[in-house]
């Protein structure tokens, strides 16, 4: 089984992860409801049994609980991968959601990287500053061990805008964990 488990305890907040790249139940909660909502569309439209359990600072504002939620997701996420062999590596998908439309494209390699490019018109959706979106996927991204790139194509709606994109890059990472033969490297290993 591609299993991932992983806790993080700190001052600000105390959050653990679990997640089966193989499907299984999903459920979160992290005090920020449309967070929540998020990690939710993610989790289903990727595939993945996710349970993510957060507690946070909230009092002082959404980002502790948002940038450490990344950090765990992704350590999960590497421990689940193990060394990466037999996986497809790459990924790419567009999500349209009413007016917007996100494209995100992956490649599960080892060497951290983000490219994120998407302004939203509100500042703030439910508790969520929308600013804190990127701050998630970089923390994600960079202890995941994975590039991404992703984006808004167009949107109006900043909720429609986030949604395509998290789904988006549920879909891309969805494809590029599926199993397949051998490693997709000249190398010979994906770090």
């Amino acid at each position: 089984m591609r299993i991932g488990t992983f806790d993080r305890n700190t001052k600000e907040t105390t959050i653990s992860a679990a997640v089966n790249l193989d499907g299984g139940s999903v459920e979160i909660a992290t005090g920020i409801g449309f967070f929540d909502h998020m990690l939710e569309a993610f989790a289903v439209h990727g595939g993945f049994g996710l349970t993510v359990k957060a507690e946070g600072d909230l009092r002082v504002d959404g980002h502790h609980t948002v940038e450490d939620t990344g950090i765990v997701l992704g350590k999960a996420f590497s421990q689940a991968l193990g060394d990466k062999s037999g996986i497809a590596r790459f990924g790419s998908f567009f999500v349209p959601m009413d007016e917007a439309l996100a494209f995100a494209s992956v490649d599960v390699s080892g060497r951290p990287y983000l490219v994120f490019n998407a302004e939203f018109p509100e500042q703030r959706i439910g508790e969520l500053d929308t600013c804190l979106i990127k701050e998630f996927f970089r923390a994600f991204c960079f202890h995941a061990g994975l590039t991404l790139h992703l984006k808004t194509e167009y949107g109006e709606n900043s909720h429609h805008m986030i949604e395509a994109m998290f789904k988006a890059a549920a879909h891309a990472l969805g494809q590029a964990v599926q199993l397949k033969a051998g490693v997709l490297s000249t190398k010979g290993s994906l770090d």
